[in-house]
């Protein structure tokens, strides 16, 4: 979907800037808010380029730089912590040979950190889009990883 067509499916009003930056960016091929679509979005919301691109870079669900096709988001809360995450991230760094916020070499996989994903229960837990994952081990998360290459 274009971004004219994105614009258009919502109000020009501050209310709506959350959802039409999420629309922006689940759209761009790259899952990341190019200046074009921060641009595109003061305009139509009469704000300035700066107003936009403040709520861009506060809200970490929002990517001010290409990404790749799939978004790994690793829950590092207490109860996560506390269950393993350190390891796991540090396993995925090396599994994926990215640092976080880095993305592999093909472009498939981005490697990000997030501060809660309401799982505690099944910790450690990581989110691959918008799909939940948790109870992880290095053996699990390969699997995940392997089911979502032969996907695409």
């Amino acid at each position: 979907m274009n971004r004219e067509a994105i614009l258009k499916k919502f109000e020009p009003n501050l209310s709506n800037i959350l959802y039409i930056m999420h629309d922006l960016q689940d759209n761009n091929p790259e899952k990341y808010l190019a200046k074009e679509d921060i641009e595109a979005c003061a305009d139509y919301l009469n704000v300035p380029y700066s107003y936009v691109h403040s709520v861009a870079s506060f809200y970490t669900m929002f990517s001010l730089k290409p990404r790749g096709r799939n978004i790994i988001r690793i829950c590092e809360s207490p109860p996560c912590h506390l269950m393993g995450a350190d390891s796991l991230i540090d396993y995925l760094k090396g599994s994926l040979k990215v640092d976080i916020g880095g993305t592999t070499k093909d472009g498939m996989f981005t490697l990000e950190l997030t501060s809660c994903l309401g799982v505690c229960g099944v910790a450690p837990a990581m989110m691959l889009n918008e799909e939940m994952f948790g109870n992880l081990t290095p053996e699990k998360v390969d699997s995940i990883l392997d089911k979502r290459r032969k996907e695409i």
